[in-house]
């Protein structure tokens, strides 16, 4: 998999390498010539064997420097070597063509079923929904689960916690809502749900 972005204007600029410290990279940059990337901004790094490495900016540390975090290990990174900035942040592909799809951080498909159009994306950073694009009703999420639905129905965009001991179905209910659901969705949410939960449950079972 290889990452692809937009061409921009700032995609033209290159920096360099100045320190690595584990997943963070400092850049520096010839502020002389271009304005430095903006927070959030992708910048990419690309190794010998072709694989691109996405960085994202995080900080302006001062000294045409931008402190960034690595998408990706930086194992066999040196300073001084080039680094080009996209002019753009992270995105992910949209639409119907991403239902049912696996993607890592960076946007790439890494579940073999062919690559996805780039055409359509959005930024993972966003400004939030304006206030008259929100919906003050108070509507129902059905979640097909029928003791849920009739006795304690979930809200939408409100929030639920499940509390219990080891083996009373919390991660049961969760890949439930996951198949009733966002069966045919990408559920990055869903996900990190349950992750949690197994964590726990076995931080649990180790104490």
């Amino acid at each position: 998999m290889y990452f692809k972005i937009k061409e921009s204007k700032m995609s033209q600029k290159k920096g360099r390498i100045a320190t690595i410290i584990g997943p963070v990279v400092d850049v520096s940059f010839d502020a002389t010539k271009h304005e430095l990337p903006k927070i959030y901004d992708a910048l990419t790094v690309t190794r010998s064997n072709g694989q691109v490495v996405v960085l994202e900016v995080q900080q302006h540390i001062g000294e045409d420097t931008v402190r960034t975090v690595a998408m990706d290990s930086t194992d066999g990174f040196k300073r001084g070597e080039e680094v080009t900035a996209t002019g753009n942040a992270i995105a992910m592909p949209i639409g119907e063509q991403i239902k049912g799809r696996v993607f890592n951080v960076v946007g790439e498909d890494i579940d073999g079923l062919g690559n996805v159009s780039r055409e359509k994306t959005l930024p993972i950073h966003r400004d939030a929904p304006r206030y008259e694009d929100l919906s003050t009703a108070t509507e129902v999420l059905f979640t097909g689960i029928k003791v849920i639905d009739l006795i304690e129905p979930y809200a939408k965009g409100g929030k639920i916690g499940l509390f219990g001991g080891a083996g009373v179905g919390k991660t049961v209910l969760i890949q439930e809502l996951i198949n009733n659901i966002a069966k045919d969705m990408v559920v990055f949410l869903y996900l990190q749900v349950l992750v949690s939960v197994l964590v726990r449950v076995m931080t649990y079972c180790v104490r």
